[in-house]
């Protein structure tokens, strides 16, 4: 399975394509990272260095993939953050090459905007975008509570919020929409939720909730989820999956007191994980 993950990059921590790649990479899928920036470290750091790309570099790294003839071979496109509408605007070009040249080819949005405690933390015409653009192109979308009620303007405070919400997003595309952290009124204080829906069904995934609070959980996430999707078939199983590591990695990283999440020492957790949460329908 092959991958073109068109993501942010820091050199330090775990965030963007620093979160995906190597997660994808322990279990066994081949990955093209493309970097939409790359920094130092994220800017929820009082410092940082770095750049950012404009589309059209994006772009130009596609083609270059493109003219070795070797896109035809790719599986799957994710999307993560974008630094301007200008980058954003260039993956609707990107998904349709991919596409063209292998029609199976599926591509996943995980629409960065925002988050409950921040607001809104892109570009302003960002949202609009996305939710214009990129959604409507995509198979799967991976957004958290906040980017769900924001792309369809609908709150989602208990479960039957949510999962009217989910369906007004599958309305204008997405045939696959995992909500990667949920907390409804029924979503006891100790535990995160996890909804997913596909044309198989609506599933909820419940784990313990940790005591920690790292940046690039939620790319992990829809990376792992989008390559299991993408080896199964099944949005639950890939669910299950997916979130199955990722607690191992987390529960791992607050053990140890850790500000970033520690991939490379809880690994084996990506692969084979500790405790296995599974899927149930809603």
């Amino acid at each position: 399975m092959i991958i073109l993950s068109i993501q942010s990059h820091v050199a330090y921590g775990h965030v963007g394509n620093s979160a995906a790649v190597f997660p994808l990479q322990r279990i066994g899928v081949e990955v093209w990272p493309v970097h939409t920036l790359q920094y130092s470290n994220h800017t929820g750091y009082r410092h940082w260095r770095g750049r950012s790309f404009s589309g059209e570099a994006v772009r130009m790294v596609v083609e270059g993939i493109e003219e070795h003839g070797v896109l035809g071979s790719c599986d799957g496109v994710i999307s993560g953050y974008l630094p301007s509408p200008d980058t954003g605007e260039v993956i609707p070009d990107i998904i349709e090459r991919v596409k063209s040249a292998n029609p199976a080819a599926r591509y996943c949005c995980d629409p960065v905007i925002g988050d409950a405690a921040r607001g809104v933390f892109v570009h302003a015409r960002l949202p609009e975008l996305i939710r214009d653009r990129l959604v409507p192109a995509a198979d799967v979308v991976t957004p958290n509570q906040f980017e769900l009620d924001y792309l369809t303007g609908q709150p989602s405070a208990t479960l039957s919020d949510a999962l009217r919400a989910i369906a007004a997003l599958q309305a204008r595309g997405p045939g696959v929409v995992l909500v990667t952290s949920l907390q409804c009124n029924d979503t006891p204080a100790d535990a995160t939720d996890l909804v997913v829906c596909d044309r198989l069904g609506r599933f909820r995934l419940r784990t313990p909730r940790l005591p920690v609070d790292v940046n690039g959980a939620g790319d992990a996430m829809a990376a792992l989820f989008f390559a299991h999707y993408l080896g199964t078939g099944s949005a639950a199983e890939a669910a299950s999956r997916a979130a199955s590591s990722l607690h191992g990695v987390l529960n791992r990283t607050a053990e140890e007191g850790a500000a970033e999440m520690l991939l490379i020492e809880a690994q084996q957790e990506l692969a084979e994980p500790s405790v296995v949460f599974r899927a149930q329908p809603i």
